[in-house]
């Protein structure tokens, strides 16, 4: 069973205070702690438990510049086998589409039975990588995955989660690619020794011609959205309180709904 596993490189921005950069258009940078993307985990962790027990190898490759080998460094020491990443200047500014068009470049040329990936990503949240990528490769997807049963190496049958807490069953031929949700299982810890191999294997560079893509294919220049402008919502009053007797508060909610046109 031969697993392909797409990672990305993200700031960790959940505790950190976020800036827009002189651009307008990305956020500073500096100072920001950079690991793995939270749903790429759990996706590392299934690729490897699914090797574990059916045997076969685990790739791991992201789009990324030279810092995000950490990244990958972190997915071997926890079991996979290969590290693929891509990468050229003209790549910055792409987007989702963009990315998913230069994984797709690589993995074509590739065995695979399963490819996996996060649902989304914690820094643009686009949750489009996956389903493109599995267009561009002609083979079916299923997302927000929660479980995976991989029957005869031949199909496997996908849970999902729904809205309203609902889940579907479905079965899928192989190969598949499958964007895992969170939860679907709990990422184990990295050994000192996982680390200490992880250290000696190669990481594989891939540039632009490498992969067969042209400068205009990539970066702004190539991409079907453009981030125009970013920007923080302005904090707003939404909370009042009214004091009084009930028939007072009632006057008072009355003179606001009258006063904002609802009534």
């Amino acid at each position: 069973m031969n697993i392909i596993v797409c990672v990305k490189h993200v700031p960790k921005c959940a505790e950190a205070e976020v800036r827009i950069d002189s651009t307008g258009k990305d956020i500073e940078k500096h100072g920001l702690v950079y690991d793995i993307n939270e749903w790429d985990d759990y996706a590392v962790e299934e690729a490897v438990r699914i090797k574990e027990k059916f045997g076969g190898t685990v790739t791991v490759i992201t789009v990324g510049p030279e810092e995000a080998n950490s990244t990958l460094r972190k997915c071997l020491a926890r079991g996979a086998d290969q590290a693929i990443r891509i990468y050229d200047p003209k790549l910055v500014g792409s987007d989702p589409y963009v990315v998913a068009k230069a994984l797709s470049k690589v993995i074509k040329n590739m065995r695979f039975d399963i490819i996996l990936t996060g649902v989304q990503t914690e820094d643009d949240g686009s949750a489009v990588v996956g389903p493109v990528l599995a267009e561009l490769l002609n083979i079916p997807h299923a997302t927000m995955v929660k479980k995976i049963e991989i029957k005869e190496k031949s199909a496997a049958v996908v849970h999902r989660e729904l809205e309203g807490g609902l889940i579907e069953v479905v079965a899928v031929d192989l190969p598949a690619l499958f964007a895992v949700q969170t939860g679907i299982n709990e990422p184990r810890y990295v050994s000192i020794l996982g680390i200490r191999r992880a250290m000696q294997k190669e990481i594989k560079v891939l540039g632009l011609k490498d992969i067969g893509l042209d400068e205009s294919e990539v970066g702004v220049a190539g991409s079907w959205t453009v981030i125009d402008k970013l920007f923080v919502p302005p904090a707003e009053k939404v909370c009042q309180y009214l004091k009084g007797s009930p028939d007072e508060v009632a006057l008072k909610i009355l003179e606001i709904l009258r006063s904002r046109g609802l009534l």
